[in-house]
């Protein structure tokens, strides 16, 4: 039997276009079959569709009525579902050919009895509704919420975000500062000499609370303030518009937190990455070259590489494959290549080691450098910062995820035994090398595990973890031995070889350790909402390859621009301090102080 008995069938009938206004719905040349127990649309049928969505843009006011079957033989269940997924097909086809969402109303499948024409019920019929006319009832509808004229619609309510993932992020934002203000500057502090120790925690703390300041002026607007490729927009400026009822997006669809709370969370990011170059100069640099430095280098490497990498329009803004490309076309540079960085293999550690590296060949090597010992004045300082490093990586890391769920315990747990690894590695390595483990050695080793973690820990599995750990282990601590003297820099405190090539390790086995064929977390596609699915991973060789360019931008970015800051310094402040205050330290000849008195 071919019953098309219903309530939408009878709504249907085929009028005029605009021509005749009176009527109240025409046939659009569209009606897609559908092959047996699929919901895809063939090459054909998208044409069709395409051909009807630029009628009905010719027709303003109009909307388009998109009606579909379901067989009432075998399972209810299944073919119900089934034309619901046709229907929403027709739909995201309309809307990728330029049709508004707006325009497109779902009928409810009719049913067609069982004995009927098999054909009618793997059938889509679309139908232009005139301006004016009444549409169906909303019981009618698969989509309600689209009846409504949108003029009319009450504003929506801005989320509220959950009081968890708000404490949640306060407690990581501290640890981040934690681990810059004592952590990294004790760590920093107990490699250098004596009279360098109050230098060292100087240019760490100001630099900290100059970054902090540039961020909110103008940092933040531009990594986060809009769309581009490598900046934002002024549009934040001073954060202008951003208030305690305002949001930020997180990796969940419909979870937000508070705006000023994302702003204070990536101000700590900022804020650590130049001070992370200290190192690199340490014991011979001039103070004033210092900060132009931090702020030259945070505004033209830093900001751009965020933005690129981090930035995005949120889940909430993706709905089907047209709203995916929008996302893409406004997103960063990076993160529209498909670049996983966690929480800043390429953004901090890449970017501050090549830094660090330029500024150690443009400042040359200290007094006595490979001539007289320049060893560490208190290791026992160093051990301390580098727990209080560990310990704040976990609001470095976990925080990155923004919200307290599963992905943020992936994240805790691959922090901590990547870094266990990364010690017991550079340990073993160290002892077979050298003859003796040191206590150097194991801190270096737990600072080179977090760093290659960083971009990976919300990717990989726990094995994952552990292999990339070991990798980091081993090959910074060639970073700091063979590598060290093939580059021939006088990498105080190894900047380089412990941040830069921890990051590359990092980032580059993000890309293999993440595939869910290897125990990896995936990607999510935020149209299915989905994550994890391994048919949406693009394959180890094609990740690697993305990861490999991520590095490549990173590099480069930041060896170009730290060059040119260091020759307009050079030109106006000089870089590096006399050589009498050099061999007098820093701490009485730039600050007029002793860490120690005898």
């Amino acid at each position: 039997m071919k019953k098309l008995l219903s309530f939408w069938a009878a709504a249907l009938l085929l009028l005029g276009l605009a021509a005749a206004p009176a009527r109240a719905a025409d046939a659009l040349p569209a009606a897609v079959t559908f092959e047996l127990d699929k919901a895809d649309l063939s090459a054909d049928a998208t044409k069709a569709i395409a051909a009807a969505a630029e009628q009905a843009k010719g027709v303003a006011g109009s909307r388009v009525l998109v009606s579909g079957f379901t067989d009432t033989s075998g399972s209810a269940p299944h073919n119900d579902e089934l034309a619901k997924k046709r229907a929403f097909a027709v739909r995201d086809a309309l809307v990728k050919a330029g049709l508004p969402e707006s325009q497109v109303l779902l009928v409810k499948p009719s049913a067609v009895e069982s004995g009927g024409d098999p054909a009618k019920a793997r059938r889509v019929e679309l139908s232009l509704l005139a301006p004016g006319a009444a549409a169906p009832a909303a019981e009618m509808l698969l989509v309600v919420a689209e009846v409504a004229a949108p003029a009319e619609a009450a504003p929506a309510a801005p989320p509220t975000p959950d009081k968890g993932d708000v404490t949640f992020m306060y407690v990581a934002t501290v640890l981040v500062i934690l681990m810059t203000i004592p952590g990294l500057a004790l760590f920093y502090g107990g490699l250098v000499r004596s009279k360098n120790m109050l230098s060292v925690l100087m240019q760490v703390f100001v630099t900290f609370s100059m970054i902090s300041v540039l961020w909110v002026v103008y940092g933040y607007t531009l990594a986060f303030g809009g769309p581009g490729a490598f900046f934002g927009n002024f549009s934040k400026m001073f954060l202008s518009g951003v208030t305690p009822s305002s949001v930020a997006a997180t990796f969940s669809k419909g979870v937000y937190i508070p705006e000023l709370q994302f702003v204070a969370f990536q101000l700590t990011f900022a804020a650590i990455t130049p001070a992370l170059i200290v190192g690199a100069f340490a014991e011979r640099m001039k103070f004033s070259a210092v900060l132009l430095f931090m702020a030259l280098w945070f505004t033209f490497a830093y900001i751009p590489m965020a933005h690129a990498v981090w930035y995005w329009d949120g889940p909430d803004a993706i709905k089907d494959q047209a709203t995916l490309d929008a996302v893409v076309a406004n997103a960063g540079y990076l993160w529209a290549k498909g670049a996983l960085d966690f929480a800043g293999g390429t953004v901090v550690h890449i970017n501050a080691g090549v830094a660090g590296l330029v500024a150690a060949y443009m400042v040359g090597k200290r007094l006595g450098y490979g001539k007289e010992a320049l060893a560490p004045h208190s290791l026992t300082l160093t051990m301390v910062g580098a727990a209080l490093l560990w310990v704040g990586w976990f609001g470095f890391n976990v925080g990155s995820n923004l919200e307290a769920n599963g992905t943020a315990a992936l994240a805790f747990i691959n922090t901590l035994v990547a870094t266990a690894m990364a010690v017991l590695a550079w340990m073993f390595a160290e002892w077979m090398v050298k003859g003796k483990p040191s206590m150097l050695g194991a801190a270096s080793g737990a600072v080179a595990g977090l760093v290659a973690i960083t971009p990976a820990c919300g990717f990989v599995g726990i094995m994952g973890a552990l292999a990339i750990g070991l990798a980091a282990g081993l090959i910074c601590f060639w970073g700091v031995t063979g590598l060290k003297k093939m580059l021939g820099a006088d990498d105080a405190l190894d900047v380089f070889g412990v941040h830069g090539v921890g990051g590359i390790v990092g980032a580059l086995l993000t890309g293999v350790f993440a595939s869910p064929s290897l125990g990896g977390a995936g990607i999510c596609n935020y149209i299915t909402n989905e994550c994890g699915n391994p048919a949406d991973f693009p394959g180890i060789g094609a990740q690697l390859w993305i990861q490999f360019q991520g590095v490549l931008w990173a590099i480069g970015i930041s060896a170009v621009v730290s060059i040119v800051a260091l020759l307009i310094i050079k030109m106006v402040v000089g870089l590096r301090v006399s050589e009498e205050d050099e061999r007098e330290g820093l701490d009485t000849t730039s600050h007029g102080e002793s860490a120690y008195k005898y």
